[in-house]
């Protein structure tokens, strides 16, 4: 049995959960600027702190021990650290040249977590659900700092700063790595600009031809940024829904940008329409006036728990502010209830 039919047989089964926050966890070691350039890159020419997707070359035992705690709070579903790790948004750093290393890294460290963590499980005589069987590493692929369908001009409507083919072969090279460190399937997420997920779902297609390799599940979820119900740019939910699902997707839903209150009307409506499986990993909440998030482990659990009693999930997890103990809280909540059935299409 292949990676993508395992994963459908246990989507069948139970609700599935995906890992919360990498960003909130690293911010809680409260890492200088030294810690995140090690010995490495001790004299790079410009500023790193802030670089995440660096850290699975200069700290990994702090990427692999996140990755871990994740797990031990029942996630089946843990996303590599590489939310920005392509040639586009690395040039920020002036790093472009370690996309593909960082993704291989990134890969390969959280594989070696489900690894240990199942180690450390046979080691204590727990039972801990078997997690190299019903564990998947799913190779973060982000929305990118740049977009193809809206202007960084005001004063330029038609100007971008970006082509497709750019970011079509940012997304290749990183697809790559993540597929080299042995990623189980591949997620597309945060979109806010469907033409950028397109992009990516080209690169995704045109790798797996170009190599002749297996081709992984994809996983895609957008976000929905305010309470108009459209991605920033401009989209309804359903003609995002509509825009991708050429891809296949083993699953489509939603994360970021809202809470789990907010993104309530809008899981609804997904699980109406979606033919394939459907993911929700709201925010603990929105966002307090210092930026921080208030919402407690308790309080996400009992909405996102309301979701899997109307029988609208299949996968869920958390985005911005969640932690390990937001997960294990979720993952609780959702353990009493069946998955969502998908809708048997009729054909003309």
């Amino acid at each position: 049995m292949n990676t993508d039919s395992r994963l459908r047989k246990l989507l069948e089964e139970r609700i599935l959960i995906i890992d919360g926050a990498m960003g909130t966890m690293v911010q809680r070691y409260k890492l200088s600027e030294e810690d995140y350039r090690g010995e490495r890159f001790k004299d790079w020419h410009t500023d790193v702190k802030g670089n995440n997707d660096l850290l699975c070359l200069t700290r990994p035992d702090i990427i692999k021990k996140i990755h871990k705690e994740y797990l031990r709070a029942g996630a089946n579903i843990i996303e590599t650290n590489t939310f920005n790790a392509q040639v586009i948004s690395l040039a920020d750093y002036d790093m472009q040249s370690l996309a593909y290393e960082i993704n291989v890294a990134a890969a390969k460290l959280a594989k070696e977590a489900i690894l240990e963590y199942e180690a450390e499980c046979k080691e204590k005589d727990q039972n801990c659900s078997l997690p190299t069987e019903n564990c998947f590493v799913a190779g973060a692929i982000g929305p990118m700092n740049k977009t193809l369908s809206l202007s960084p001009d005001v004063n330029n409507p038609g100007f971008r700063s970006v082509t497709f083919d750019e970011v079509a072969d940012a997304y290749y090279e990183q697809i790559g790595g993540l597929v080299d460190g042995g990623a189980d399937v591949l997620l597309v997420e945060t979109i806010f600009d469907t033409l950028n997920a397109k992009a990516a779902i080209y690169a995704i297609n045109k790798y797996f031809k170009t190599t002749g390799k297996e081709k992984l599940p994809i996983m895609i979820s957008g976000t929905i940024t305010d309470a108009s119900g459209r991605t920033l740019s401009g989209q309804t939910l359903e003609a995002f829904y509509i825009s991708v699902m050429h891809a296949n997707p083993v699953s489509i839903g939603l994360n970021c940008a809202l809470g789990a209150s907010q993104m309530r009307p809008h899981v609804e409506e997904l699980s109406d329409i979606s033919a394939c499986y459907v993911t929700a990993y709201p925010n603990a909440g929105l966002p307090n006036a210092m930026g921080e998030y208030d919402e407690t482990p308790e309080e996400t659990a009992e909405i996102v728990g309301g979701f899997a009693k109307e029988g609208w999930l299949n996968m869920v997890g958390g985005c911005c502010g969640t932690t390990p103990a937001h997960i294990a809280a979720i993952a609780k909540a959702v353990s009493v209830y069946k998955p969502r059935t998908r809708p048997v299409l009729e054909v003309a």
